[in-house]
């Protein structure tokens, strides 16, 4: 490092606690001992266990600190890291036992840092000023872990848990495997079940797991086939069944298996087949009723129909309460109720009849959708009816008309509460032939007033859900026809967007915002609203008309318009923004986030958020110049 690098770095850390009040002079013979290091976004800058030879003072960028991807601190500029083992500043003084370092630490961004060997402090320590201020600085720490630890207990009460952590699938799986062969009869493999009190068993050969064999399995591909007892397993098991590493959290357990429909997952350990967990397992460990309200789902009638919310409703809170991911709480939760809306469908279906009065005797095709909250895939609980209905023209209205109304009926007996804007299928509106529904968004894009733009950002959230796929692929067509000829729509869209504001930013460092006069932020109109629209618009302008917003930003990462960096922020923002926003909205708090409830870490990651949430509606904005 030349003389005027080691200038540059004194004038960027000499009013730092450690170097001021030196002589500049005493000051650069100590700089010249330290060492530049330059981190990229995302690269781990010390690992857990790796020996600590000196602290880091961050010159710009940001990093946090972290054990087991849980983050204990965001460190900014000016920060320290590396304070695990800053015993050895002190060992020879103070006989100090040898301590492991557990936590990890990582670059949020680029970062520019300045490493200070331990002996460069050990000449400092004893400067009084200079002690004060690491001391403070490893006091801040400790108060800081004490207040997380307290949370976390205070969280484990509430939820009447006696371990604050997320359970590994390693500490609830059963290690005894029940395995045969191949070639194993099934005579042999039911006697075998019988012995072990098992619902299923595992196929091996020479160690190597080769399928999964189950009593249904038994039951519908050789009792119900009426095939011989001597049937071997290799005839009738699932081949290559889908497993789990052992250290994979209890909650992705559940959901895997609720959204490949499977109820039994071996659990594996660098190839090894090493136990295996069942879904009725997994519920009986949390609620012994879930796994039956499971099933209900797909057999239930009318009269059963209003039980299923309570049910989903019970399995949403043990979700809630075991803290798992938002993205994967409402993808399993939008999985059951898309279920629920499926079941309702063929229930509407055999009330009404075949329909096949007017369509050649061939059952009526068409497509039953989704909008709003639960067309973006981000229902946890049940809100009122947004849905419409499409089919094809040589369709018979008055068939459909009786189905939309059934599917109503049924929704709202279901717990679905009738939309009170009216779109729903129930309503001449919401339903049509193709070509209806291809003149109706016409007539939106052709005048858009605001009444015609509130309508299509609704539609534009819709998501298939129920019906014949081929009819939704046709509608999509014919919509990605029209968007390609209404630039002056999109404009408008952009430009209702621009009146409703900017998604606020909070600015740095967000501890200070309980000096400012703002003290809450309204979540579903401020921030989740906006970003929704600004998603839909981008995803129109680029041909991805429907899917859930994860789908939408993974689509247009795939088409460039957005980075790879950026669209994992983005994802990672909107998370964190949606756990907040399903912790409010489960307590019955609304959707106005105080910010008083939040732990400093959590105000941290929210003002990262609305920052990346922001760029989001600035390339909105940019992109109509509105």
């Amino acid at each position: 490092m030349d003389q005027q690098k080691h200038k540059n770095l004194y004038e960027a850390v000499r009013l730092h606690p450690l170097f001021q009040g030196l002589e500049q002079r005493t000051a650069l013979s100590l700089v010249q001992k330290c060492e530049q290091r330059v981190y990229k976004k995302q690269q781990i800058i010390l690992e857990a266990e790796e020996p600590r030879y000196g602290l880091l003072v961050i010159l710009s960028g940001m990093a946090e600190v972290f054990v087991e991807e849980e983050v204990l601190e965001i460190l900014q500029v000016g920060e320290l890291i590396g304070f695990s083992n800053l015993a050895e500043v002190v060992g020879k003084e103070v006989q100090v036992p040898e301590v492991q370092a557990m936590v990890q630490v990582r670059a949020v961004e680029d970062i520019e840092a300045l490493f200070i060997p331990f002996d460069v402090l050990e000449n400092r320590w004893k400067e009084p000023r200079v002690m004060e201020y690491l001391l403070a600085q490893v006091t801040v720490r400790l108060r800081d872990v004490y207040a997380s630890l307290a949370e976390q207990v205070k969280l484990a009460n509430d939820f009447g848990e006696k371990e604050p952590f997320m359970m590994r699938v390693q500490d609830i799986m059963i290690e005894k495997l029940v395995t045969v062969q191949p070639d194993t009869t099934v005579q042999a493999i039911a006697e075998t079940m019988s012995a072990n009190h098992t619902s299923s068993v595992l196929v091996m050969e020479n160690e190597r797991l080769t399928g999964i064999l189950t009593e249904r399995d038994i039951v519908s591909r050789l009792v119900a086939m009426g095939k011989s007892y001597q049937t071997t397993a290799n005839e009738i098991m699932t081949p290559n069944p889908i497993t789990i590493s052992r250290f994979a959290y209890y909650y992705e357990a559940i959901s895997e298996m609720l959204l490949t429909g499977i109820k039994h997952l071996p659990v594996v350990d660098s190839k090894k087949t090493i136990g295996i967990v069942t879904l009725s397992d997994l519920f009986r460990k949390k609620n012994a009723s879930v796994m039956k309200t499971i099933k209900s789902i797909e057999e239930a009638d009318e009269e059963s129909l209003p039980s299923i919310k309570a049910a989903i409703y019970e399995l949403t809170e043990t979700l809630i309460k075991e803290r798992v991911p938002a993205f994967s709480l409402l993808e399993v939760v939008t999985t059951l109720y898309d279920r629920v809306v499926v079941r309702v469908v063929e229930l509407a279906e055999t009330k009404v009849g075949n329909g096949r009065a007017g369509t050649q005797g061939k059952s009526p095709r068409y497509a039953f959708f989704q909008m709003g909250s639960s067309g973006r895939g981000e229902q946890f609980m049940l809100t009122d009816q947004d849905h419409f209905l499409v089919y094809e023209d040589s369709g018979d209205p008055v068939y459909f008309k009786k189905l939309g109304i059934e599917i109503t009926r049924l929704l709202e007996k279901a717990g679905y509460a009738r939309c009170s804007g009216l779109m729903m299928a129930s309503e001449s509106a919401w339903r049509g032939s193709i070509s209806q529904w291809q003149e109706r968004v016409r007539q939106w894009m052709l005048k858009s007033t605001n009444e015609n733009l509130l309508l299509a950002q609704n539609f534009f959230s819709y998501r298939f859900v129920a019906g014949d796929k081929k009819v939704s692929q046709k509608l999509d067509i014919l919509l990605e026809e029209l968007l390609g000829r209404s630039k002056i729509f999109l404009y408008r869209l952009a430009q209702v967007e621009r009146v409703q504001g900017k998604i606020p930013e909070l600015d740095q460092p967000i501890r200070a915002l309980f000096k400012r006069s703002r003290k809450n932020i309204d979540l579903k109109k401020e921030v989740l609203f906006p970003y929704h629209h600004s998603l839909q618009i981008l995803g129109l302008v680029n041909g991805v008309l429907t899917g859930t917003p994860v789908q939408k930003i993974d689509s247009l990462k795939a088409k460039g318009v957005f980075t790879a960096d950026f669209a994992d922020e983005l994802k990672a923002g909107v998370e964190q923004i949606l756990s907040i926003y399903i912790r409010l909205r489960w307590a019955g708090a609304g959707t106005v986030l105080a910010f008083n409830t939040l732990s400093t870490r959590e105000k941290d990651e929210l003002e990262l958020s609305l920052h990346t949430l922001n760029e989001l509606q600035s390339m909105v904005f940019a992109r109509f110049s509105v």
